[in-house]
């Protein structure tokens, strides 16, 4: 039935409209009034038959229409379309803006629901001092006028890329901001990109990402799209695995890779890492970019492109500036996850497991368990993964906390190499809550392991104690006797045990720390 259509949407168009190749991208001689026509013939329909992947070009790109390897019967009611762009940005901001809304607007028409520029969306300076006085903040008149056409256009923008000045006045060099945009104009999340690219072959290509830019220091959670959940990366982050499993053990459907890829590394690395990406980790890649000559001194790769979780390329732009879109199918990707299970046979006993990308762990709605005790959400002030950190009550000195695994185990050794990691990570950041709390430059860390060692509740956890050298009457090491006296019944009256309105202030105290 599909084939009918596409079939008869074709001869109306006429044949040097339109061209199908069984499965190949159709040659780039679209006109865009004929695509849409596809487009909205196709959108209609989706309520009789589907198939898996679909892409459109427009203007300099072509159009498509294909069955991926893998068909479902099921309509189209959960998928959603989305269009990777592909841009030729220069210096001349108004100039760029003008091409991006057109494409935008473009894409709009034709259904996408969500819409993925590339790097450098703003401009492509030709000096660094000139990509220093051209960025903007992010209330600037660029992003502004890129919420204004969200807005116009009822569509979700991820802007790839952004020059953003650091509201830092004393740090000139600037942020390289990945910023998703909602249909109402409304900023969903901004992430700064973490792998500063630093490339130089004499004669050829100078791009020292480092002397411009600031790394960003974190990875957000995935953004919550209408097209499904967006992990956000920026070019140079495509090459670097372990960031895109952080996302996709976060719960991503897209990975995106907004980019401005160069001519030389474009040729032999774009397209096998683009794939490569998807394919481990089951999830869409788009791959938004930037195409052609900006200036003497740089050009970019382009080949923007959709490859869906099981590396198959739905979409792919061709020359010059333009667009493709691609469906995203949910259902195809745990389709994908259930043949191939290589979340449960990784075998993190062996080597080392990557941490989910996830803001933060909701302190509520949680049973703490600390061996058979219940500890309260108020006496808690921060959770990982697997860990969480909470007030003692009986401390041997002001700001003694403990941080525990989630799971009860009794001694260290069982703990699997995930828990130790996280445990001693959210250590390491409880460490600096407490000593910037406190107004101390020392901690003392230690885990009481098995009863010879002193410990009393059978439940891994470590001790901080933030330390001054007034303590104990400047005698330092009276700490060890201390931890193994408090919390002994026969030396209990000796320490003072908090009330769960102390505890619970203290902890609000920290929770602002961390």
């Amino acid at each position: 039935m599909f084939e009918r259509l596409l079939t008869g949407t074709l001869k109306r168009l006429g044949a040097s409209g339109l061209e199908i190749l069984s499965g190949s991208p159709i040659r780039p001689t679209t006109r865009s009034s004929g695509i849409r026509t596809l487009a909205n013939k196709f959108q209609n329909a989706n309520n009789k038959f589907h198939t898996h992947s679909s892409s459109t070009k427009l203007k300099h790109s072509y159009c498509c229409y294909t069955s991926s390897r893998m068909v479902t019967t099921t309509n189209l009611a959960d998928k959603q379309l989305v269009a990777v762009c592909q841009l030729n940005c220069t210096n001349d901001k108004d100039a760029n803006f003008n091409t991006a809304s057109s494409i935008v607007s473009q894409a709009a028409s034709v259904g996408a629901k969500m819409v993925f520029l590339p790097e450098c969306f703003d401009f492509i300076g030709t000096s660094k001092q000139e990509s220093l006085d051209q960025a903007e903040p992010l209330d600037g008149p660029t992003l502004t006028r890129y919420k204004d056409l969200a807005k116009k256009l009822n569509v979700w923008l991820s802007l790839g890329g952004m020059h953003q000045k650091n509201t830092d006045p004393s740090v000139k060099k600037l942020l390289n901001a990945h910023i998703i945009l909602d249909n109402l104009g409304e900023i969903r999340c901004i992430y700064h990109k973490v792998h500063l690219f630093n490339l130089e072959i004499p004669n050829v290509v100078r791009l020292i990402e480092g002397e411009f830019y600031v790394a960003g220091d974190r990875l957000p959670e995935p953004v919550a799209s209408p097209v499904g959940k967006v992990g956000l990366g920026i070019c140079y982050d495509l090459r670097f695995a372990e960031m895109a499993i952080a996302y996709a053990k976060a719960g991503a459907d897209i990975l995106t890779y907004p980019s401005s890829f160069t001519v030389p590394t474009g040729i032999h690395h774009w397209e096998p890492l683009i794939r490569s990406r998807a394919i481990e980790n089951q999830c869409y890649v788009i791959a938004a970019a930037q195409v052609g000559t900006h200036n003497p001194k740089r050009s970019s790769f382009g080949h923007a492109m959709i490859v869906d979780p099981w590396g198959t390329k739905i979409a792919e732009c061709s020359d010059g500036p333009g667009f493709a879109v691609g469906l995203i199918d949910r259902e195809f990707i745990k389709k994908c996850r259930s043949r191939l299970p290589i979340w449960s046979d990784r075998r993190t006993d062996i080597y080392a497991d990557i941490e989910p990308a996830v803001d933060s762990y909701d302190i509520s709605g949680t049973n703490y368990k600390f061996q058979d005790m219940s500890i309260p959400e108020g006496q808690v002030f921060c959770r990982t993964r697997h860990s969480f950190a909470f007030v003692n009550h009986r401390p041997v000195l002001n700001g003694h906390v403990l941080v525990s695994p989630m799971r009860v185990c009794k001694k260290f050794k069982e703990l699997s190499r995930a828990e130790v990691s996280d445990l001693m990570l959210l250590v390491q950041r409880v460490e600096k809550a407490i000593e910037r709390l406190y107004e101390t430059e020392s901690t003392t860390i230690t885990i009481q392991d098995g009863i010879d060692a002193g410990q009393s509740v059978f439940h891994v956890h470590v001790h901080l104690l933030p330390r001054k050298p007034t303590d104990f009457g400047g005698n330092i090491d009276k700490i060890y006797r201390e931890l193994q006296r408090h919390d002994k019944q026969e030396f209990k009256k000796e320490y003072k045990k908090l009330s769960d309105d102390e505890m619970a202030a203290i902890s609000s105290r920290l929770r602002e720390c961390m």
